[in-house]
């Protein structure tokens, strides 16, 4: 699916707030807070001498950068398509023990169709399913989704036993006061069934429904994560990556 361009306005926004940058750095061009307009790259950047990360964004056909002045000048000559590798940036750090964090696909609705489910299903709005869900999952899945950092959790529960189980939620919070952030877990045993599909389609409506635009960020090593968001209809964006200074 294609976003409407107002859609669009308010992903650069809420962008821009994250990265520091003025609200409409996206959208004019080179007007972020500390942009060099003379950066033959286009490339909007930001000189911050505390920060703990260097972080690149590209989106919507626009590049930013922040980070200390060190990090920016190295980076200077190194175009968009190298910065958007995680090792690009661990290497321009290296000397400052940059570390982590790696690089992410950036996906973005502002609709989408409805998925029925096959048959009724319970789904848990608790913390103690959603929590008991992760209990089942592999610990980098675990971390790389954060449920825990979702606000709204929507777990569907297999009901067939004596005891229900947490099979698959989809989640979301407010991010940036304008987006719904998503995330989704599926227990291994319950994978390629379309209940991973299914969970994240019941909290991408919530969150339209409260009026956000949806984003979905997925490792760009997680297969699985970017073909479900291709498959229920996010637009692709752009890509985050950033690494830890030391």
């Amino acid at each position: 699916m294609t976003l409407e361009s107002t859609s669009a306005a308010i992903i650069q926004l809420a962008w821009a707030r994250h990265l520091g940058l003025d609200d409409d750095a996206f959208a004019g061009g080179l007007t972020g807070r500390n942009s060099d307009p003379s950066d033959p790259s286009g490339r909007i950047t930001r000189i911050d001498d505390s920060a703990r990360a260097l972080v690149f964004l590209r989106l919507f056909g626009a590049s930013a950068l922040v980070g200390p002045q060190w990090a920016l000048d190295a980076a200077a000559d190194v175009p968009d398509t190298e910065l958007a590798q995680h090792v690009t940036l661990l290497t321009l750090t290296r000397s400052h023990g940059g570390h982590g964090l790696g690089s992410s696909a950036l996906f973005f609705a502002d609709d989408l169709p409805l998925r029925q489910p096959a048959a009724e299903l319970t789904v848990s709005r608790g913390n103690p399913e959603a929590t008991g869900l992760e209990g089942l999952c592999p610990p980098d899945d675990v971390n790389e989704v954060g449920l825990q950092g979702l606000e709204h959790r929507f777990t569907i529960m297999h009901s067939d036993e004596e005891q229900a189980t947490p099979v698959a939620c989809g989640a979301y919070s407010e991010w940036e006061g304008i987006l719904g952030n998503m995330g989704v877990l599926v227990a291994p045993p319950w994978r390629r069934r379309g209940l991973g599909t299914l969970a994240a389609s019941i909290a991408a409506h919530e969150a339209l429904a409260a009026g956000l635009t949806l984003q979905w960020k997925a490792d760009v090593s997680n297969t699985g994560a970017l073909a479900m968001a291709r498959s229920l209809g996010f637009a692709t964006g752009g890509l985050h990556a950033s690494v830890l200074l030391g």
